[in-house]
């Protein structure tokens, strides 16, 4: 029987389907729960507090502390969300994964593209960020820094908010960066799990460092006054402390990537809700530190277009090069684990939308000796190191929280979805407390909030992203859908 446009476009795959795809092309299951938090926690930490501080505090002033934990309870409320489907569809692909179990195709393959939207900018803004602390570093150990027309891009924001073109001028160090990310990553999960796991430790060990040497010269009259007085333009007052928190909202997006491991963890059930759970804790204790040290080490006006911030601040505050070197140091590690990480959930969830056939069948090939996606990568590799290198990174840290919410919802609308469909009685593993009403509707209008407080350009720009994933939708993914060709072949068996 032939499906009408409303059966296509709402049609569900079962999580039990989406994880039986045969031998050939099936990534392998060889991470644990410390390496997996660890992948949350490399995703996360560092870029909120590393370089988009310098993006939000000029808008909320010290109330930033306030935009850093708007943020945290919404992204935990999306976790505990995240944490039961995690439970009930293992797969890999995270927020598509689920979308596509539960609300439908069409839903999923939007969600997909917000997706692949925030991984391929965060992945192109964090590799921009690692520059300055590079160059940081360079100048503080060897007294030389990259020249300028090598590490600043084509495209810059203009001072009245237009576009201006930086013609012989290019972004060298991220484009390197992600050439190492690309090399690491085709290498094998285990492999760079492993690697991302030790650089994560550094970078807690760094961001302690910090902390301690910053909160030495703390002032407590850096947070007076501790809201700034409303502008009318997005900046002090609530207004700005909404915008700053949805400024910082997309570097939560280590919450998503531990989901699109889902496929290549051992015991899924257990370890994907866990391991959620846990980096959420670990990420919101440190941006509170850290956040705290800097605001009073610093006054906050000094924030804005500040390169390789908390190095600086501990030049400042020690009158010493040494700190600063370190933290360089560090943060050159720490943003190289950021990197690494959200290619790799680029890469998952472009693997997992190929498998349901909705792209094409390249992203889905599998390396039989490394068990990972090396054609998939490379192309990732490729558009995220084009970004990095050409646009500046204004353009990408708002537009990466757009993505970052909208799917955050979806997973929300998702919870009382399945629980309808698979029911309750008899099921192990992690449920979202008070039912399946109340936490997800807290989380949708708590990202509904955030997104209000985004950018008119930002609107706009998502507005054209859509509409490219709608028609390709319509174009390429709903005809070659293997729902949609498994549907035909049955109704031709039926004639």
């Amino acid at each position: 029987m032939n499906q009408t446009l409303g059966q296509k476009l709402f049609r569900t795959k079962t999580s039990e389907h989406k994880l039986d795809d045969g031998h050939a092309h099936a990534l392998g299951r060889s991470l644990g729960l410390f390496p997996l938090t660890m992948i949350g926690v490399g995703a996360t930490i560092g870029t909120g507090i590393f370089f988009t501080m310098v993006e939000a505090v000029p808008k909320a002033g010290p109330a930033v502390v306030l935009s850093f934990l708007m943020a945290a309870v919404t992204a935990g409320l999306t976790a505990l969300c995240y944490a039961e489907l995690a439970n009930r569809v293992p797969a890999a692909g995270s927020s598509y994964s689920f979308a596509y179990a539960t609300v439908g195709e069409f839903a999923a393959f939007i969600v997909a593209a917000c997706l692949l939207l925030e991984y391929g900018l965060a992945a192109s803004a964090t590799a921009i960020g690692w520059s300055d602390y590079l160059n940081n570093f360079l100048q503080n150990a060897l007294g030389w820094q990259i020249p300028d027309a090598l590490r600043s891009p084509l495209v810059v924001a203009g001072k009245n908010g237009g576009v201006e073109f930086h013609t012989g001028h290019i972004n060298l160090p991220p484009i390197l960066l992600v050439v190492l990310c690309c090399v690491l990553l085709i290498r094998g999960t285990k492999e760079s799990a492993t690697t991302n796991a030790i650089m994560v430790l550094i970078k807690l060990a760094i961001l302690v460092f910090f902390s301690a040497i910053a909160l030495s010269g703390f002032d407590i009259n850096n947070f007076h006054p501790f809201v700034w007085p409303a502008d009318g333009k997005g900046v002090g007052g609530l207004a700005g402390v909404t915008a700053a928190a949805g400024t910082v909202f997309f570097s939560f997006i280590g919450l998503d990537t531990i989901a699109t491991a889902g496929e290549e963890v051992k015991d899924p059930t257990r370890d994907v809700p866990i391991g959620i759970l846990a980096a959420l804790g670990i990420v919101t204790v440190f941006y509170m530190l850290v956040a705290i040290a800097a605001l009073g080490a610093q006054p906050a006006s000094m924030f804005a277009g500040q390169e390789a911030g908390l190095a600086v601040i501990l030049q400042n505050v020690t009158g010493k090069a040494w700190p600063a070197l370190v933290l360089s140091a560090g943060a050159v590690i720490s943003v190289f684990s950021v990197t690494l990480v959200t290619i790799y959930g680029q890469t998952r969830i472009l693997y997992a939308i190929a498998k349901d056939g909705l792209v094409p069948n390249a992203f889905r090939k599998v390396n039989p000796r490394t068990q990972s996606p090396v054609t998939n990568t490379l192309i990732v590799s490729i558009v995220v190191g084009a970004v990095a290198g050409l646009v500046d990174s204004t353009f990408l840290w708002d537009m990466v929280s757009m993505g970052t919410l909208v799917a955050f919802m979806v997973v929300s609308i998702a919870v009382p979805v399945i629980r309808r469909k698979q029911g309750e009685t008899g099921r192990k593993g992690f449920r979202v407390p008070f039912g399946p009403y109340l936490v997800p509707g807290l989380s949708i209008l708590a990202c509904l909030y955030l997104v209000g407080g985004l950018s008119s350009t930002t609107y706009t720009v998502f507005t054209i992203w859509m509409a490219v994933a709608v028609l390709t939708y319509f174009g390429y993914g709903m005809r070659n859908s293997r729902l949609n060709k498994a549907n035909a072949a049955q109704a031709e068996l039926t004639h």
